[in-house]
């Protein structure tokens, strides 16, 4: 038994995995609903101990965590920019206290790559990046069959790339980067500067909470002013991913997270500018794709798989 813990900038998801990589149980935390970082363990722990027996706790051979800024070389959470917390977090240390067992974390984007590699769509591929599109942008980069975690286990940040120079504030503290405009959040801020800016009948002007589901559905609905916010999103996302086809060359790039389940209205437009963009020598060379896992359990799995 192991388990698997993706946590995101909203929600923290947990899974427990049998020998045959079957998710057995599971649950989810807010990732957002405790001030301190000590408090959301034990909320976190508390959510697992309701739902995995003693016995299965027992026979437990580690917990994996996938998180934002993880190290995987200190077990640490660093600086975060999209977590309530802020600094360096002992979340393996906590964790270990918490369920006495060996804890190992990652970045959660490397955590979902390791997940789509081993069971997912990038199967027998050596060489892809995984790009996480939710509350913030993650990415992780597999090269030669391995992921690049660099010198100091935090290599890989797609997602502050700076895509728009001079852009939108991130909170990082840089300006411009990737996440700002093309994560669920992003997209939420290019909707309320397209309606700000421009007269419309769109649905989408009404309502109070907007937020990437919403822009989805009015998409699909066929409002002009949702296509054209996605169309904006996709030119920022194609453009950056082409960049980063010129460092490491992979053959598959593949979307996971919540923005990533818009579908071809996301995919499409990045696709199109992306093949636009890349140097020639890679034209037509790398394919996008989604997520291949159900319920976008990729990171679950990938981070159990931290555990041998």
């Amino acid at each position: 038994m192991k388990i698997g813990i993706d946590i995101g900038g909203t929600n923290s998801s947990w899974g427990l995995i049998n020998d045959k990589a079957e998710i057995i149980a599971q649950g989810k935390v807010l990732t957002k609903g405790e001030q301190h970082f000590e408090d959301y363990i034990l909320s976190l722990a508390n959510s697992i101990k309701k739902k995995v027996s003693k016995e299965q706790l027992t026979a437990l051979k580690g917990i994996g965590i996938g998180a934002p800024n993880g190290n995987v070389h200190t077990g640490q959470i660093e600086f975060a920019p999209n977590l309530p917390w802020k600094g360096v977090l002992p979340l393996a240390t906590k964790m270990a206290q918490q369920f006495d067992t060996n804890v190992l974390v990652t970045n959660d984007a490397n955590a979902a790559a390791m997940g789509e590699k081993e069971f997912g769509a990038a199967q027998g591929i050596d060489n892809f990046i995984m790009v996480t599109l939710g509350t913030g942008v993650g990415s992780g980069f597999v090269s030669n069959g391995q992921l690049i975690y660099g010198h100091d286990g935090l290599a890989g940040e797609l997602g502050h790339v700076i895509a728009v120079r001079d852009g939108r504030p991130c909170g990082c503290g840089r300006k411009g980067c990737l996440e700002t405009y093309t994560s669920a959040t992003g997209i939420v801020r290019t909707a309320e500067e397209f309606l700000s800016k421009n007269k419309t009948d769109s649905p989408l002007a009404n309502e109070v909470n907007l937020n990437s589901h919403k822009i989805f559905l009015a998409a699909k609905e066929g409002d002009k002013t949702a296509l054209e916010i996605f169309d904006f999103t996709g030119k920022i996302l194609g453009q950056a991913l082409a960049d980063a086809v010129a460092i490491t060359s992979p053959k598959m790039i593949i979307l996971f997270g919540g923005l990533a389940l818009s579908g071809n209205y996301i995919l499409t437009p990045t696709r199109k500018y992306f093949e636009e963009n890349l140097l020639k020598i890679y034209q037509n060379k790398v394919s996008i794709e989604q997520s291949k896992l159900p319920n976008n359990t990729a990171a679950i799995l990938g981070a159990a798989a931290l555990i041998n």
